[in-house]
């Protein structure tokens, strides 16, 4: 009795020896970030230039055949130099031919004024007559208006000769050129155009709609592209009021706070537009789990490494971000991949490309 007592005792000892225990939950890994409560609403970024504000379209007062242009785009040039000069071929005859009326007139007007004179003499010494001495008159005052008439004639062909070079009436940047070398040209067509450098904004192409609701509070960051450590601010100076049929874009031009010596003329910028709104906290929406109508999210404990769920409310959704309600704090760390693979209290690794 006392052996199957131990044989029975034994057999129970072994089947217990060989019971195996559950295996341990996987440790799984995960992606995760911390949450940030965001205060600025970020209406886009947008690619400009910096230009000048203020452009003059220069062309010739006269017109004619381009013989040469002096500059090139990008020179800087001072008050009064020369752009552009046309053949002065044809004012040159115009004038030559003016001056020639000019000397012709002179001589009628000598003639003139002589024949007066005999006439004033005879009169005086009682030998001439009145009517001889009036037409003598006459035709002196008619022969001033013609010689006027030719002086102003000669200073207009001038003129004409001295617009055949094309000036500038202010210092500036040549930006463009509209015409090129032995293009004629009329009186009046854009050849060139000349921008001042002193003061200088950044112009961009704002979508329609989002031109139309910009709020009033709206900044705007202007960076270099290449450097976008040269950055400061801006405000709207001027949006066009129609947006352009082909982009449906409506160009906006924007007075800088400040103008870094990097923003020269043509400077390739970006532009970021944000706004100031009330404190609010925005999730991707690979960090939600709908289970049994609620949504939640998992919280991460970064010291034991495992996971907790949490119910929280959400306001709004687009394609990719989820807007909350509350039930999670700025600092927290949450799961924002492989959320439904999770259990409560489950142990995960955090991946080395995951956001510290």
């Amino acid at each position: 009795m006392k052996y199957l007592t131990v044989v029975l005792i034994a057999g129970l000892l072994l089947a217990g020896c060989s019971k195996q225990e559950p295996p341990p939950e996987p440790v799984r890994p995960v992606l995760s970030m911390e949450v940030k409560s965001e205060d600025q609403e970020t209406f886009g970024r947008f690619a400009g230039t910096i230009q000048a504000r203020y452009e003059s379209n220069l062309g010739f007062r006269v017109p004619g055949r381009i013989a040469r242009r002096a500059v090139d785009v990008g020179a800087e040039v001072e008050k009064g130099a020369v752009l552009a000069v046309l053949d002065p071929t044809d004012q040159q005859n115009q004038l030559r031919a003016a001056q020639g009326d000019l000397a012709r007139v002179q001589a009628q007007f000598i003639n003139a004024q002589a024949n007066a004179r005999r006439q004033q003499a005879l009169f005086n010494r009682g030998v001439g007559a009145q009517a001889q001495l009036d037409a003598a008159q006459t035709d002196l005052k008619t022969t001033q208006a013609s010689l006027d008439q030719a002086q102003a004639t000669v200073n207009q062909a001038k003129d004409q000769l001295n617009y055949a070079e094309l000036r500038t009436d202010h210092g500036g940047i040549v930006t463009a050129w509209s015409a090129e070398a032995g293009q004629v040209v009329s009186a009046g067509q854009q050849v060139v155009t000349l921008a001042r450098p002193d003061v200088k904004e950044a112009v961009i192409d704002l979508p329609a709609g989002l031109a139309e609701r910009l709020p009033p509070d709206v900044v705007f960051l202007v960076a270099g592209q290449l450097d976008p450590s040269i950055n400061t601010t801006a405000t709207v100076r001027e949006i066009e009021p129609q947006a352009q049929s082909a982009t449906r874009t409506r160009r906006a031009r924007l007075t800088l706070a400040e103008t870094p010596p990097a923003f020269r003329l043509g400077t390739a910028i970006s532009v970021t537009l944000s706004s100031t709104i009330a404190p609010r906290i925005e999730l991707p929406l690979s960090a939600l789990q709908e289970v049994d109508g609620k949504t939640r999210i998992w919280l991460l404990d970064t010291h034991s490494q495992t996971v907790q769920p949490r119910d929280i409310t959400v306001l709004s959704r687009d394609a990719d971000s989820a807007l909350l309600n509350g039930g999670v704090n700025p600092g927290e760390r949450i799961v924002t991949a492989g959320v439904n693979s999770l259990k409560p209290g489950q142990k995960v690794k955090i991946d080395e490309d995951s956001p510290r």
